[in-house]
């Protein structure tokens, strides 16, 4: 399974243009999802000036993958805090053990959740101060 710990990048209104280049070198299969994509929700509003951000975004190639987005506002990225790795599961028992046993002692940025993307969504930077993103694959 090689996309089991995938390195995700994130990026302050630019990440549509990093995209693309790192395609451009490295070549492979590009896909983008904006914002403005999302379905909407009342409860998490997305701002007009983000619309055209890039929500998630993946480069494929030979079996490998880097995902990325851009951050959003008011929470900008910085050198450091500006990648993550990204889990994915099978089932939501594995997505939750996981999620609940790294978390332990850290900071929890967004609890589990269903989004429209995964049946389960979290993300938290543990206690060493790396950052994880935690997702159950969609069925």
């Amino acid at each position: 399974m090689s996309d089991w710990l995938v390195p995700y990048l994130v990026f302050n209104g630019n990440c549509e243009e990093a995209v693309n280049f790192y395609q451009g070198v490295l070549g492979g299969e590009s896909q983008i999802l904006h914002f403005s994509d999302a379905p909407p929700n009342p409860a998490f509003p997305v701002p007009e000036e983000i619309k055209n951000f890039v929500l998630h975004a993946e480069l494929r190639k030979d079996g490998h993958v880097i995902r990325f987005s851009d951050t959003f506002p008011n929470t900008p990225s910085n050198a450091g805090n500006n990648i993550s790795f990204s889990l994915e599961f099978d089932t939501k028992e594995e997505t939750k053990a996981m999620f609940e046993a790294l978390s332990v002692g850290g900071n929890v940025e967004m609890d589990l959740n269903e989004t429209f993307f995964s049946p389960l969504y979290g993300k938290f930077t543990d206690k060493f101060g790396i950052r994880w993103q935690v997702s159950c694959k969609p069925r």
